[in-house]
């Protein structure tokens, strides 16, 4: 990773935030929350991070509605948020058809570009991979 002197957008997928947010394992959560503390003035989340995030800490660790709600406003104050629109949706359907992406994942490609992301941290998809020769897909977690 870059240092924090470097001024770009990094965007974040839901499993980051996941893995802060329980405890299913240790050695990840340590590093999401060294890589959030490394990017804190720069990370970008969509709509749909915030969904899945919530929607699964309320599934598998019994969040109720005013943990939900503050974690909801602590997104908004804290970070660039980037609402799903119809550019959006359609470049992702773009992306899913160019490099076979789920669903959802082309959503959140989508979202990064949009948010003018040069780092996508993500789990979910192939480590090292550039989409459109300005969005690097990092697994934090190898």
């Amino acid at each position: 990773m870059k240092s924090t002197t470097e001024n770009y957008n990094c965007f974040t997928d839901s499993n980051v935030w996941l893995y802060i947010f329980t405890d299913q394992d240790e050695e990840r959560k340590r590093k999401a929350e060294n890589l959030v503390e490394e990017i804190k003035n720069r990370i970008c989340i969509s709509t749909q991070v915030i969904n899945e995030v919530c929607l699964n800490l309320k599934r598998k660790a019994s969040f109720d509605e005013t943990e939900i709600s503050r974690l909801i406003s602590s997104f908004y104050i804290n970070y660039e948020v980037v609402q799903l629109n119809r550019k959006i949706l359609l470049n992702a359907s773009e992306l899913r058809k160019s490099y076979g992406f789920s669903f959802w994942d082309g959503l959140i490609v989508a979202s990064a570009l949009a948010a003018d992301a040069k780092v996508l941290y993500s789990e979910d998809m192939q480590d090292g991979l550039i989409i459109e020769k300005r969005l690097k897909i990092v697994n934090p977690f190898i």
